[in-house]
């Protein structure tokens, strides 16, 4: 638990390129290794921060990475109304919030890619260095789930998940940049 008081509290709401999603960007850490990603109270019940926010008209989904809380709606959310209830859940909850906590499943160790095999290592490093800082910016990230033959498989997280952009110009965007970096044209990125 940290020292925080509510009062020192910094709150930064962000829209992002998914119409349906709201990015805040807080002063304090709200996750200190990986990320996590929430679809229900139940999930986060240990968590008030979280599971509080679920309590808000038409939130379906948490997003956490490091500094970032990314939420998505069932619909376009009302940016002017939603914002300053988030902003008041994050500043009353987020002084008690332990950023060291773990989700159930959760893997314990840090992403170490020098474990990964040799191809699945160089993808996972083209995207860290070309993809992911993009996304994370934008309240989302990318998971590599397999690569096997040509195929990329792939899940899209945070902001990133049911938005119109990363099914069309940012997959081709990745899977350009990808078929460029590995000298593979016939290289094939799929969402999953």
């Amino acid at each position: 638990m940290s020292s925080l008081k509510s009062t020192d509290i910094l709150v930064r709401a962000m829209r992002t390129p998914n119409p349906n999603a709201i990015k805040f960007v807080v002063n304090f850490p709200l996750k200190t290794q990986g990320h996590a990603t929430f679809t229900s109270s139940e999930e986060c019940a240990d968590w008030p921060l979280f599971s509080d926010m679920f309590s808000l008209q038409g939130v379906e989904q948490i997003y956490v990475f490091e500094n970032q809380l990314t939420t998505t709606h069932s619909e376009f959310p009302d940016f002017e109304n939603l914002t300053p209830q988030m902003e008041s859940i994050i500043k009353t909850r987020g002084a008690a919030h332990d950023p060291n906590f773990k989700p159930a499943g959760e893997k314990e160790e840090k992403r170490d890619l020098s474990r990964l095999p040799a191809p699945l290592r160089e993808v996972e490093e083209v995207l860290d260095r070309t993809i992911r800082p993009g996304l994370q910016a934008d309240g989302g990230d990318i998971e590599v789930l397999s690569f096997e033959g040509n195929t990329v498989k792939i899940s899209y997280q945070g902001a990133c998940g049911g938005c119109p952009s990363s099914y069309m110009g940012t997959l081709e965007a990745i899977e350009n940049i990808l078929r460029h970096e590995l000298k593979n044209e016939k290289l094939e990125v799929y969402p999953v």
